[in-house]
């Protein structure tokens, strides 16, 4: 009978050890977050957060990517608890393509798109023919288009909007050639087009000053109306309580000034 009663106890105690590893397991899951970021702003903003968010009991894991295509796959996955590296246009391109569910969870920052100079140094100084480097995925493609369009470069067909491609170009004065490329490779081949335009993450990883811009987009414009960057996660976990923890403390003011000091206007913080 002992022999029974001390194998029930250590029946019992061992399951008992047992939930209290799987509690405690659960707990610092819950107290994680794995979060994808493009290294520039986004990856250097998360680190600012990362002693906000540990005063609330929180650790912030940051793994960087250098796509734009990665980042959502892993947060599909579940490798990641969100990311921060999109505005809404283009992760709703992103889920209809590859049949998947992420939302937004917030919305934190706007990049103002830039001309940058590359062989020709002015946009008067444009020749006929001169190539016009822009990003080739589809939102970030209309923004460059609606963006050289504002400057005269072109005209686009009535009512392209946010879904203009180039061949939606209705007036080319200059003939210029538009040519598409991959959003990061932009500022690297500067050298061999005329003028680029710019996404803002990579133009601040690559060095580029708003300041020295040809021009960039008007606060009023459909850029900064519409392609806010979000923090986006698996739908269905938007009000997940680390994930509010998180989107807080990015729209916090101490983020804010954060910002706005580092950023000198590269970067617009959203309210």
């Amino acid at each position: 009978m002992k022999k029974r009663i001390c194998a029930i106890l250590a029946v019992t105690l061992a399951a008992a050890a047992l939930a209290g590893c799987g509690s405690k397991a659960s707990n610092e899951a819950d107290k994680k977050i794995v979060v994808g970021a493009s290294p520039s702003p986004h990856a250097e903003i998360l680190n600012e957060a990362k002693a906000l968010l540990e005063k609330q009991g929180y650790t912030l894991e940051i793994k960087e990517y250098n796509d734009y295509v990665q980042p959502n796959v892993a947060l599909d996955a579940g490798d990641l608890d969100a990311n921060y590296f999109q505005h809404q246009p283009y992760l709703d391109q992103f889920n209809e393509e590859r049949k998947m569910e992420l939302a937004s969870a917030g919305m934190i920052h706007y990049e103002p798109f830039g001309i940058y100079a590359g062989k020709t140094a002015s946009l008067d100084a444009l020749s006929d023919g001169a190539q016009v480097a822009v990003p080739n995925d589809a939102t970030n493609e209309a923004r460059a288009l609606l963006l050289l369009e504002a400057q005269g470069v072109i005209t686009l067909k009535e009512g392209a909007g946010i879904n203009a491609t180039k061949l939606d170009v209705a007036e080319n004065p200059k003939n210029i050639e538009i040519v598409e490329m991959e959003a990061a490779q932009l500022p690297r081949s500067l050298q061999d087009v005329d003028i680029a335009v710019i996404n803002g993450n990579y133009a601040i990883g690559a060095g580029l000053k708003v300041a020295d811009a040809l021009a960039i987009e008007d606060a009023d414009s459909i850029g900064a109306t519409t392609y806010g960057n979000i923090v986006a996660v698996q739908k269905g976990h938007e009000n997940d309580e680390k994930i509010k923890a998180l989107v807080d403390v990015l729209k916090g003011d101490e983020i804010k000034k954060f910002i706005e000091e580092k950023y000198e206007g590269a970067v617009v913080p959203l309210s």
